[in-house]
């Protein structure tokens, strides 16, 4: 599926790549993947008994609607993101919620939480008025990171130069 939510034509696509502020819904075997992750999060849902999961790489902690940035801030992009993966076929009770990002990448000592600091409370607490657990994380450090998503597997892939891949 594109970051439309809707299907792509013909065969489905081996991965989806989801830019800054876009998200996107894949099935089966297709990787939804994203990189550049920063002080962004990366928000993943998923359904593990349906093989349904979106990916969402949200910008901001709070913001205006942005129609032709559907992520651009956290809560609209988790909101979005869960109406897609549930039209997509997921139970809304099934879902759960993996995140990754949020890191401190310029030094702003004595200016308190920084944007990726902000962007992970924001995604815990929307995921949580939404009631959806968070069941893995990776955030914070200096770091960026890359992220892949298997829905038929329900694996987050997270690559780092700090960590190299780590599965969760």
């Amino acid at each position: 599926m594109n970051t439309d939510g809707l299907p792509h034509s013909g065969d489905p696509p081996d991965r989806v790549r989801v830019g800054v502020a876009e998200f996107g819904v894949a099935t089966g075997e297709t990787r939804l993947t994203t990189s550049g992750l920063g002080s962004c999060v990366g928000v993943a849902l998923a359904d593990p008994d349906a093989d349904v999961a979106g990916l969402a790489h949200a910008m901001l902690p709070s913001g205006d609607d942005d129609r032709a940035r559907p992520a651009k801030s956290v809560p609209q992009g988790v909101e979005r993101l869960l109406a897609a993966v549930e039209s997509a076929g997921a139970d809304p009770d099934r879902i759960e919620a993996k995140i990754a990002g949020g890191s401190r990448m310029l030094d702003f000592s004595g200016v308190g939480e920084g944007v990726g600091d902000r962007n992970v409370a924001a995604a815990r607490e929307t995921l949580a008025e939404c009631g959806v657990p968070v069941v893995a994380e990776d955030v914070g450090g200096s770091h960026g990171r890359s992220l892949s998503v298997c829905p038929r597997t329900w694996t987050l892939t997270v690559t780092s130069a700090h960590d190299g891949e780590v599965e969760l």
